[in-house]
């Protein structure tokens, strides 16, 4: 009776040992190898990098775009709009950006519209003291623009009309903000 009282414990005790061992290797889940990719096709590289953010690497999104957009200005031409703009509307439709993101970014590189400046910029308590803010936001959206309008889509005259808009929108928030130092509200 003791010796089978024994070996019931003894069964347990290897019984749980091989337990721990076995969740021991299972564990430690393999990281996830968020790869760019090593076409110049744009096609297929929008292909691939879809494939990617479905598979976990939402969190390198940026990187994506930006090499993305390296990979369109070897290329440029009117229809690489299109195609950004499917890939954001896809990714919203993901998961991977909210709608909202997707259009702002879409707007950011490709539309002369600017989205810095989409808050109310001709109040005198809120812009002024923060005029070399808005003025930096707006130069380093026109550059985001050079790079979507000019460079991925060769696209001159909206590139230029969105360089006169922001020299136009300068003007006015100097000339706001001049008028509230004098005095006016």
């Amino acid at each position: 009776m003791k010796f089978n009282n024994l070996s019931s414990l003894g069964r347990a005790a290897v019984l749980l040992g091989a337990l721990a061992a076995l969740g021991g290797c299972m564990t430690t889940p393999e990281p996830q190898v968020c790869s760019m990719p090593g076409t110049r096709d744009l096609d297929a590289a929008i292909a691939f990098t879809k494939d990617q953010l479905d598979a976990g690497c939402e969190a390198s999104f940026d990187a994506y775009l930006d090499h993305l957009l390296a990979i369109a200005e070897g290329d440029p031409g009117a229809d690489n709009k299109r195609q950004f703009s499917s890939f954001l509307m896809w990714s919203a439709d993901n998961g991977v950006l909210s709608r909202r993101q997707a259009e702002q970014l879409y707007n950011r590189y490709f539309n002369i519209k600017f989205v810095s400046l989409l808050g109310d910029y001709n109040n005198c308590a809120y812009t002024c003291p923060r005029q070399d803010v808005f003025m930096d936001a707006l130069q380093d959206e026109l550059t985001d623009k050079e790079r979507g309008l000019l460079k991925v889509s060769a696209d001159r005259d909206s590139y230029y009309r969105a360089d006169r808009l922001a020299q136009q929108a300068e003007l006015v928030i100097a000339a706001t903000c001049e008028a509230c130092e004098g005095g006016a509200p």
